[in-house]
C-alpha cells in the first residue's frame, strides 16, 4: 500500500512534499502528523504560507484514514502567529482591489473550515499556542478540536484598533464557545488577554506550564486515540447543535473586504507600523523588501487560481483579477 512508503525523514512518502514554511513530523503509531509554521518574513496568514498549509490538508483528504491526529504550533519564539497580512492589505487598500482582498479572504476561510469539518474527514486535531497570537490567528485555533495555551502566551482582535472588523470567523466561533457578551467585549475592546482569562472564557481547553506544551499534546493525543471514532462522532454532533455554515463565512469575507476599502490614510499607517514591528519580532526580511514580498505572493496566487494549480475549487474564485494592481 502505497502510504506505507517512508522517506528518509520518517514521514509518509504521501506527506513528504518540500516546503519553505512547514516544517512536519510523523509519529506513526498514533497516525500523528505534526506541523510547524515559520512564515517568513513575518509569521501570519500569508498567502504563500497559506498556500502550502492548504496542500498539506489537501493531501491529507486524499489518503483518507492515514492521519488520525493533526497538531499544529509555531516554529517562531514568542509568537504562535500575527493573523491578517497586514502588509498585504495596505497595498490591497490603497490600489482599492476588493477581488485580491476577497480572494485572500476565501483561502483564510478555506483554511478555517477545513478545521471545523475535521472530524468528518476522520482526524481529531489539536493545537498548541506558545506567544503570542492576533486577530485571524486567534480565529484560526477556535475551530480546534482541543486548543493549549502555554501560561505565558496571550491573545486578542486588535483589528478595531484600525477600525477594520476581525477576521472572518471570529464572532462565530467565539460566540459559540464562550457566548455573546464574550466575543462583543474580546472583539470591540481589541484588549490582549492572559491563557488564564482565555481558560476562564472557555476559549482554551487547557493551560499549562511554559515549555510543559510538547508533553500536553501527547496527553491529549494517547487519550483520545483509543477512542477516537466516538470522540469524532460527538464532535460533528456538538457543531451540528450549533451549526456554523461556509456561506455565512463567505457573507463575513464579503463584508470584511468592502470595510477595508474603507480605511483611512491613518488606519494604514497604523498597519503599516505594525507590520514592521511583527518583522522586527518574527521577521526575516531586509528593510523595504516586505512590499516586494507581497507583490510576488499576490501575482503566484492570482496566477495559480488561474491556471488551477492551488487545490481551491473554482468556485472559490469570484474576482475578475488585479482589478487596480497595474497602478500600484
Amino acid at each position: 500500500m502505497t502510504s506505507q512508503v517512508f522517506d528518509a525523514a520518517g514521514l509518509p512518502r504521501l506527506l513528504s512534499r518540500p516546503y519553505k514554511y512547514l516544517r512536519l513530523e510523523w509519529t506513526g503509531e498514533l497516525g500523528m502528523l505534526r506541523v510547524r509554521t515559520c512564515v517568513k518574513p513575518i509569521q501570519c496568514y500569508s498567502l504563500a504560507g497559506m498556500t502550502e498549509l492548504q496542500r498539506m490538508l489537501d493531501d491529507i483528504v486524499q489518503n483518507p484514514g492515514l492521519v488520525r491526529h493533526f497538531v499544529l504550533s509555531s516554529d517562531v519564539t514568542g509568537v504562535f502567529n500575527f493573523g491578517g497580512d497586514l502588509a498585504l492589505f495596505v497595498l490591497l487598500v490603497r490600489a482599492q482591489d476588493i477581488d485580491s482582498l476577497k480572494m485572500y479572504g476565501r483561502r483564510c476561510i478555506d483554511l478555517v473550515w477545513w478545521m471545523e469539518t475535521a472530524a468528518a474527514r476522520g482526524v481529531h486535531t489539536t493545537v498548541l499556542v506558545q506567544g503570542d497570537t492576533l486577530g485571524g490567528g486567534l480565529e484560526s485555533v477556535l475551530p480546534f478540536h482541543k486548543v493549549i495555551f502555554e501560561r505565558s502566551a496571550q491573545a486578542g482582535f486588535p483589528e478595531v484598533l484600525f477600525n477594520l472588523f476581525p477576521g472572518m470567523g471570529a464572532w462565530q466561533f467565539t460566540i459559540r464557545k464562550a457566548g455573546f457578551a464574550v466575543a462583543n467585549d474580546m472583539i470591540l475592546s481589541g484588549r490582549l488577554f492572559t491563557a488564564e482569562q482565555l481558560l476562564r472564557r472557555s476559549l482554551v481547553d487547557a493551560v499549562v506550564e511554559d515549555g510543559e506544551g510538547e508533553a500536553a499534546i501527547l496527553d491529549v493525543v494517547r487519550a483520545v486515540d483509543p477512542r477516537l471514532r466516538g470522540t469524532l462522532a460527538a464532535l460533528r454532533a456538538q457543531r451540528m447543535a450549533a451549526p456554523i455554515t461556509y456561506e455565512s463565512l463567505l457573507e463575513a469575507v464579503d463584508l470584511w473586504a468592502e470595510t477595508a476599502l474603507t480605511l483611512t490614510t491613518r488606519d494604514l499607517r497604523l498597519m503599516e507600523r505594525l507590520a514592521r514591528a511583527q518583522v522586527r519580532k518574527a521577521g526575516g526580511a531586509e528593510e523595504g523588501a516586505v512590499e516586494e514580498i507581497k507583490r510576488i505572493e499576490l501575482d503566484t496566487a492570482w496566477g495559480e487560481l488561474r491556471s488551477g494549480n492551488t487545490g481551491f475549487g473554482e468556485e472559490h474564485e469570484r474576482g475578475t483579477g488585479l482589478t487596480a494592481w497595474g497602478a500600484l
